[in-house]
């Protein structure tokens, strides 16, 4: 059994094909996926989408490479929060990658994000690029160990892992570590411990191999499974489980 901790099946090239990628799922034993929110504008068709289905879940939140247009307010984010779908906060963070200072604006973002997830009592799905250092500093300044979350998608050092893990942080790995050139995400994989294990797809993005550069979906996410368990040395059915199990510690609003 698998489980798809990051994916946006909100996206449209997904949306339209809804009924295909759950059966897929299905077939390959992938049980429920988790939809994460980028932007408010696209919050209404997200929420519609995993409404009827007892094994979608979403997320809500404002990812940082949305420039401040659309931003919740709080109290607006702590309302959002209380849908029944809604078992996380996110996705957030910081990313300096693609926007350039001043960045005032994301990183106060990113502490009101922190803040609703401790009223809400929700874990946080972390966005962290080319921002380690004030990434770790915002976590520990808000105090979000008191909820913890996730660091999705994760391509830093093990170094960050390790000080995320501490702040009560899993480390989720996507399609990223089935390619060749991967060696950070390699070593992170190979150190980061089973407890603190999940795994994703980030579809439509980041297809593993052997679909590199096409479309990604969740049923793809048994070949990160099985590419962490190659590296690990360990069954692949012992990786299935830890971040099975994990998905659920986590995210702990969601019905088995």
């Amino acid at each position: 059994m698998y489980v798809d901790s990051h994916c946006h099946l909100n996206f449209p090239d997904l949306a339209q094909e809804l009924p295909d990628i759950l059966q897929r799922m299905a077939a390959n034993q992938v049980t429920h996926a988790l939809v994460v929110s980028v932007d408010m504008p696209d919050w209404p068709g997200l929420i519609e989408l995993v409404e009827p289905h007892r094994h979608l879940w979403a997320s809500v939140g404002v990812h940082p490479d949305y420039e401040a247009t659309s931003d919740p307010t709080e109290a607006e984010l702590l309302e959002l929060s209380r849908h029944p779908k809604v078992v996380a906060i996110g996705e957030t963070g910081l990313d300096y990658y693609r926007l350039s200072e001043p960045l005032d604006w994301q990183r106060e973002r990113f502490r009101r994000h922190i803040r609703v997830a401790r009223q809400a009592n929700l874990p946080l799905i972390i966005h962290t690029r080319q921002s380690v250092e004030d990434t770790l500093r915002i976590l520990r300044e808000e105090n979000a160990a008191e909820v913890g979350g996730v660091m999705h998608c994760f391509t830093e050092s093990w170094e960050m892992a390790h000080a995320a893990i501490d702040l009560n942080f899993y480390i989720s790995i996507s399609g990223i570590v089935t390619f060749k050139n991967a060696g950070i995400v390699h070593e992170v994989a190979t150190k980061v411990p089973l407890d603190r294990l999940l795994i994703e797809t980030d579809s439509p993005y980041l297809a593993p191999v052997p679909y590199r550069g096409k479309r990604n979906d969740p049923s793809k996410v048994i070949h990160v499974a099985e590419k962490i368990a190659d590296l690990k040395g360990i069954p692949v059915a012992e990786v299935a489980h830890a971040s099975t199990e994990n998905f659920f510690k986590l995210f702990n609003k969601i019905d088995r």
